[in-house]
């Protein structure tokens, strides 16, 4: 079984190490309205025109800014998300590096599983809500719109993401917030923003350097959360996978709860889980936000090829 759509070539994509730059709010939401037409419009095809005309752009500037923000084209998007076959690839078990290889993908990238090592904080200090933790947070712009980073003195703790509203920052800072209520925050955009560009940046991925990750959650939390950074690149798991492999096969729905509370976005990969039958379930930061990730890493896949 093939895919419908070859994933695109590795000439489709920008050069390795490219970032997103500093854009308006007007870019991301660009971004995110061509990542929803095209995941409701995929069916036929559309052409780069076609989307631009839909929403009310010109090629070139759809082009531009949606590269510079998801880091691959408009293009090899659409082929690269492909979510009705990839239900049925799942559905039937075939996980999507096995579909990555039968279109003629070598594997996917380790870099990024080598390139995180992760430790866990007492489960006293989740258990006082945070009290005694000094939180550093701050925004950054990421292929997947303005995120809130934050981290402790032994690594990063959170990603999150603002919505494109005036009160984005402020939900995204809040949302942080609730989890250690008891933690004192403070705001340093400059110093937050080298985690922030080792994260969504494939060339700051270094295994001999590695990303300290601090999951701070309770016992069966961040087990869940160790999990999670078990799924290579370009495969997907269910949570009944997930409770099969802590340990714990008969509380899925314990696992949903915990994935759900993953305050790592994306590096701590919670977007590569999925429903029983494959479909895409429920994300914190939304579903515009999980296509995204699964698009974009279909991208690092098709530019290894």
């Amino acid at each position: 079984m093939t895919l419908h759509a070859r994933i695109a070539a590795p000439a489709d994509l920008p050069a390795p190490g490219s970032g997103p730059d500093i854009a308006s709010g007007g870019d991301y939401d660009l971004v995110r309205r061509t990542v929803e037409f095209i995941s409701t419009a995929f069916r036929g095809q559309p052409t780069l025109a076609e989307i631009a005309h839909a929403l009310q752009t010109t090629q070139t500037h759809l082009e531009a800014t949606f590269r510079r923000w998801a880091g691959l084209s408009p293009k090899a998007f659409l082929q690269a998300v492909t979510i009705d076959h990839a239900r049925r690839l799942l559905a039937e078990g075939l996980p999507l590096l096995d579909a990555a290889h039968e279109v003629g993908l070598s594997g996917p990238s380790r870099l990024h599983d080598l390139f995180v090592r992760h430790e866990a904080m007492s489960p006293g200090a989740h258990k006082a809500r945070g009290e005694g933790i000094e939180l550093t947070y701050g925004f950054s712009p990421s292929p997947f719109g303005r995120a809130i980073v934050v981290a402790t003195g032994r690594g990063l703790a959170g990603i999150g993401f603002s919505d494109a509203s005036a009160e984005g920052d402020a939900a995204a800072l809040a949302d942080m917030v609730r989890r250690w209520p008891k933690a004192r925050f403070s705001r340093d955009d400059a110093g937050i923003a080298p985690l922030a560009a080792r994260a969504f940046r494939p060339d700051e991925w270094r295994a001999e350097s590695p990303l300290r990750v601090v999951l701070i959650g309770t016992d069966f939390e961040v087990r869940v959360w160790e999990a999670l950074l078990a799924i290579p690149v370009g495969q997907a798991t269910t949570y009944s996978d997930i409770a099969t492999r802590i340990g714990s096969p008969k509380a899925p729905r314990a696992v949903g709860a915990a994935v759900g509370r993953n305050p790592v976005s994306f590096v701590v990969p919670c977007h590569r889980v999925v429903g029983r039958s494959g479909a895409l379930t429920g994300y914190h930061w939304g579903l515009t936000r999980k296509r995204a990730m699964l698009g974009w890493e279909c991208g690092l896949l098709a530019r290894e090829g």
